[in-house]
């Protein structure tokens, strides 16, 4: 499949801008693809900066050559050049995205995976009868790169939002908004599957529908499906988007609107997630390392330094992140302290799972807490986002090469929360790259 990055003029808030665009379309395309395939896309970048393209939760299993962050595991694709990416879909099933991994692009370049099943096997729940992405985004009058580098330059925190979006719309509730409103018609009595993506830059967000019950059925930190029930008659729902049932009907005027709990509600952020289980079964196996041999201690946290003469590197790059060396097929244990006040969902796409197997509130203690809290049964493959509290992850370091792990609130990476694990060869003979080096030189000088 083709990809053009190029920009487009889009106007929400009673205000136009150029942004930049796959293909002209904000959000999307989705790419559409069954479990075990592999997909090549060619993108072309007719746009006027270095772009790259990341395949959020695809392992790439030996495959490290174009996982996407910029000057880490890809040079960036110049203007004016094309760049052919294989997506190895190995063990992935459900709702995936991709977004751009250069600068803060992904506000608008973002889309949906969406990967079905083998022939022969089946979803771990019913099958659904219709399928609709649903991505969740952010909207900025200004430049968002604009928004970046002035934040950066004067040490505070980015400027926020002007509007969260559904499916690239503010809403009605916003102005100049009402005829573009996302509105999803159902049937009574028909299930539908909502594969939903938080594509926000920043944000950790609440979903709910008026009158409806949830299910959860599948999550990955950054995308959860869910099954409502359509069970009410002729009735229509609002966020920032409006369920409309179809038929013969006068809706409420205004339509009602859910409750959803404050943002700093962690109560209910919290039932939802200890509610969540494993779907595991024999076509979906849950393999979690039982007697990990490496351990691994991080605690994340945000600190403030005088930085005069742009000397925040230190002598000599000093204050560099550590880069952890991991022998080929070592089980890990992994234990991440979150200390800030905010939300630092952290994210690494090489291993084929992360099993999130204990989590807590306040500092991790082996003796006092491990014990009382740790899920033996249908541990969840997870990416965890929590705030002030620590969890316990066990994975498999089974994929070689550079991978980089960050938080996902761009904000926090642009501060320096990332790092990168590289995975040693095994002994069987080594796999050659089939690119190209690139060049990043030559694309240090055309930026420059």
């Amino acid at each position: 499949m083709g990809s053009w990055v190029k920009e487009a003029s889009y106007t929400r808030l009673c205000s136009t801008k150029n942004i930049i665009t796959v293909n002209g379309q904000f959000p999307r395309p989705t790419i559409y693809a069954k479990k075990g395939e592999t997909i090549i896309v060619d993108v072309y970048n007719k746009g006027k900066e270095n772009i790259t393209i990341h395949w959020h939760g695809v392992s790439m299993p030996r495959y490290p050559w174009i996982d996407g962050p910029k000057y880490i595991t890809q040079c960036p694709i110049q203007p004016r050049s094309k760049f052919s990416q294989k997506i190895i879909l190995s063990f992935e099933e459900g709702t995936l995205w991709w977004h751009a991994h250069s600068d803060w692009t992904q506000a608008t370049i973002h889309g949906a995976i969406i990967v079905y099943p083998k022939n022969g096997t089946k979803y771990p729940f019913p099958k659904p009868n219709v399928e609709v992405p649903i991505i969740l985004g952010q909207w900025w009058k200004s430049d968002v790169n604009m928004v970046r580098d002035e934040a950066l330059a004067t040490g505070a925190d980015p400027n926020a939002s002007d509007s969260l979006l559904i499916n690239g719309q503010p809403g009605d509730l916003f102005p100049c908004s009402k005829s573009g409103t996302f509105k999803l018609t159902v049937d009574h009595g028909k299930t539908y599957l909502l594969r939903i993506i938080n594509a926000a830059l920043h944000e950790a967000l609440f979903f709910s529908i008026t009158k409806h019950k949830m299910t959860v059925v599948g999550t990955d930190a950054k995308t959860y499906s869910i099954i409502p029930e359509a069970r009410n008659f002729y009735d229509n729902t609002t966020t920032t988007a409006i369920v409309q049932y179809r038929g013969y009907y006068t809706p409420s005027s205004p339509p009602s609107l859910p409750h959803l709990p404050a943002y700093n509600d962690t109560n209910a952020s919290v039932q939802v997630m200890a509610g969540l289980r494993s779907l595991a079964d024999a076509e979906h196996p849950c393999n979690v390392p039982l007697s990990p041999s490496t351990k691994l201690i991080y605690t994340v946290s945000m600190n403030s330094f005088l930085c005069p003469n742009n000397s925040c590197a230190g002598p000599n790059g000093t204050r560099s992140p550590q880069i952890n060396f991991l022998a080929f097929h070592t089980s890990v244990r992994f234990y991440h302290d979150i200390i800030p006040l905010e939300d630092t969902p952290p994210h690494a796409s090489p291993w084929i799972s992360f099993y999130v197997v204990g989590w807590g509130f306040g500092n991790f203690d082996k003796i006092r807490t491990h014990c009382a809290t740790i899920w033996w049964i249908l541990p969840l493959e997870y990416h965890l986002r929590s705030t002030k509290g620590w969890a316990t992850i066990r994975f498999e370091a089974s994929n070689p090469g550079v991978w980089f792990m960050h938080c996902h609130v761009e904000r926090h990476q642009t501060w320096g929360m990332e790092t990168a694990f590289i995975v040693k060869n095994g002994k069987h003979p080594k796999l050659k790259c089939c690119l190209r080096h690139s060049t990043c030189h030559h694309v240090e000088a055309t930026k420059n």
